[in-house]
């Protein structure tokens, strides 16, 4: 077991920022349902665990979690959930590594899952339709940050095709735009909270792609507070500096009278009940006299 986790931890360290965002996104499904099947062998709510990763769509609420923001992105409850997401991040992040950095898909997952988020809340609480479930609606999934990246490479290279089992060969936009609209159709359905927050990171990756085209990095500034966050947490402590005064000759000769006391203590148990009545601390102390 423990060579299992020292392989995942070396994978986890060694591995691009494509394989670190899945890990975390699974390892957190994982830790999730562990805590969810525990909490109900105690007759606790399970639901509880989600309570403190998904984002709430009421404001009021928002501000007693506002790390959610960033948690719900990683978070999964429902295995088929994490699968599509996971396949989908794979696929079409290996495709934006191909014209863009590590750094970038980083920035833009985040960048992506941040704007779905915010669509989502200013959507549940401006739309009358959402009034009675805006309150206690809350969103999870990796889906907005994975759409900011599927619509960032598709804008960005509009004329790639990609090869789909059953259809062939098509131009990898239309495939975007075609999810894009079946969200649009579906806003109003049992997941609308899920559709929109699509909606958001789609539009977050064609921006992204617009004004990467005119020489601007939407995740350029991201990436530095992420940098100066990262650098503060590995900043080493400062060492201490302590001044203390010098030694004068009464404070050597009464330090040097205490020493011989207590060397002369440790003889004295040695004469009279031989070298293993000693202490550790006693020997050692005996030995550091011997070499003086």
């Amino acid at each position: 077991m423990e060579d299992f986790i020292s392989k995942i931890k070396y994978n986890f360290n060694q591995g691009s920022i494509l394989s670190k965002l899945i890990y975390i996104n699974v390892g957190l499904f994982l830790i999730v349902r562990l805590l969810s099947v525990a909490f109900i062998l105690f007759n606790m709510n399970a639901d509880t665990v989600l309570f403190w990763l998904q984002v709430p769509s009421s404001p009021i609420q928002l501000l007693y979690r506002p790390w959610t923001l960033l948690t719900y992105m990683f978070t999964h409850f429902d295995f088929l959930h994490i699968i599509f997401n996971m396949l989908w991040l794979y696929w079409f992040g290996g495709l934006f590594l191909n014209f863009f950095s590590e750094r970038q898909l980083g920035g833009l997952y985040v960048i992506g899952g941040l704007a779905g988020a915010l669509l989502y809340i200013v959507s549940y609480n401006f739309f009358p339709y959402f009034s009675n479930v805006a309150a206690h609606s809350t969103l999870m999934g990796a889906s907005a940050s994975v759409m900011a990246i599927v619509f960032a490479v598709s804008f960005y290279k509009k004329d790639m095709e990609i090869s789909l089992l059953l259809i062939g060969r098509i131009k990898l936009i239309y495939l975007a735009l075609f999810t894009l609209g079946i969200d649009l159709l579906a806003i109003t359905s049992d997941n609308a909270g899920g559709h929109i927050a699509h909606i958001g990171g789609a539009l977050a990756g064609i921006l992204y792609a617009s004004q990467y085209h005119k020489g601007k990095d939407l995740t350029a500034p991201f990436n530095k507070i992420i940098d100066f966050v990262v650098n503060l947490l590995r900043r080493k402590p400062r060492m201490k500096v302590t001044h203390r005064r010098a030694e004068t000759d009464r404070d050597y000769n009464a330090r040097k009278h205490q020493e011989q006391e207590g060397i002369d203590r440790i003889l004295d148990k040695l004469k009279r009940s031989g070298y293993e009545s000693l202490s550790d601390n006693e020997k050692k102390q005996l030995f550091d006299a011997s070499k003086k």
